[in-house]
């Protein structure tokens, strides 16, 4: 057994994968989501794009047998497992502009833009450079008749997770989301491995 390295509330993680690595996100304690970014190794300007990857599904929620595609149309991710089902490609990292437009807060925090950037930077990742997120976990529903979003309480339960495979050699960063609407407001951990080919 691997022993999951684990992401504390309200922070970030970077690592980096080979082509042919699996990565296991895991969400130990329910309803938490993970904002998943990732770079291509070889040309840090190549990131997984939400538009690509949507565009070529045809659809917004994607899971098991999905491809995750990057901003040069080249496939970065193949969900392999799935077991939550419901994940978010469509909002923004939450930011201290999250927090101070949305939930009015005088001290805004981080956030996940801001913990991203700063896990990314020995990379040389800034703030601006964070696209939008695979939010892992994440609940977003869409009106049909006026295409209203709503953040609604994870799906996850204690111990879902999402098995991805590295389908290049990728940097990725993920987190513990910091935003109280994305994870029915309480912040939990969120556990990871990686399943080396070599292994």
């Amino acid at each position: 057994m691997i022993s999951p390295e684990r992401i504390p509330p309200c922070s970030a993680r970077a690592l980096e994968l080979e082509a042919g690595d699996t990565l296991v996100v895991i969400d130990p304690e329910g309803q938490q989501v993970s904002d998943l970014v990732a770079f291509a190794r070889e040309d840090l300007r190549e990131y997984l794009s939400s538009g690509r990857s949507i565009d070529y599904a045809s659809r917004l929620w994607l899971s098991s047998g999905d491809l995750l595609y990057s901003n040069r149309s080249r496939p970065m991710f193949t969900i392999i497992e799935d077991t939550c089902g419901r994940h978010d490609f469509l909002l923004t990292p939450c930011s201290r502009d999250t927090f101070s437009i949305i939930y009015g807060e005088t001290e805004p925090r981080p956030g996940c833009e801001g913990n991203l950037a700063e896990v990314l930077a020995p990379w040389g990742i800034g703030v601006d450079r964070i696209p939008v997120a695979f939010n892992l976990f994440m609940n977003v529903t869409v009106s049909a008749s006026t295409g209203a979003i709503k953040v609604c309480p994870p799906r996850s339960r204690p111990g879902d997770f999402v098995r991805l495979r590295a389908e290049m050699p990728l940097v990725v960063a993920l987190t513990a989301c910091s935003a109280g609407q994305s994870n029915n407001f309480s912040f939990k951990p969120i556990d990871y491995y990686v399943e080396r080919e070599t292994e």
